[in-house]
């Protein structure tokens, strides 16, 4: 990945993180790049030993430019597209609007 695409990246990470405070919803969640991914879950605790630990729940992928698709994390650890696409305020507002039982805390 070229600098200045972790400079994109970097910068729309720090935009969705903005986007996701502004809500009691979306509001606490982590906000980590992997790649052209950005994904946001929770710090929860693990069922094994209580400690806690990261918990992807949905991933916002750069499709092109300022475009966006949006994946849920499933049960079985793998990632669902969803047919969501569009900015990142977009994708934020979509996630608020339809998938709360997602992101909320457990």
């Amino acid at each position: 990945m070229t600098h200045a695409m972790k400079n994109t990246m970097r910068q729309a990470r720090d935009q969705l993180t903005q986007l996701l405070e502004e809500d009691g919803i979306t509001a606490g969640m982590y906000v980590r790049t992997y790649g052209r991914h950005l994904i946001a879950g929770r710090k929860e605790p693990a069922a094994r030993n209580g400690e806690v630990e990261d918990d992807d729940r949905v991933r916002f992928t750069q499709l092109s430019g300022r475009t966006y698709g949006l994946s849920v994390k499933r049960h079985t650890g793998r990632w669902e597209q969803t047919p969501f696409t569009g900015s990142l305020k977009d994708m934020v507002e979509a996630v608020r609007a339809l998938m709360q039982h997602l992101v909320a805390p457990y």
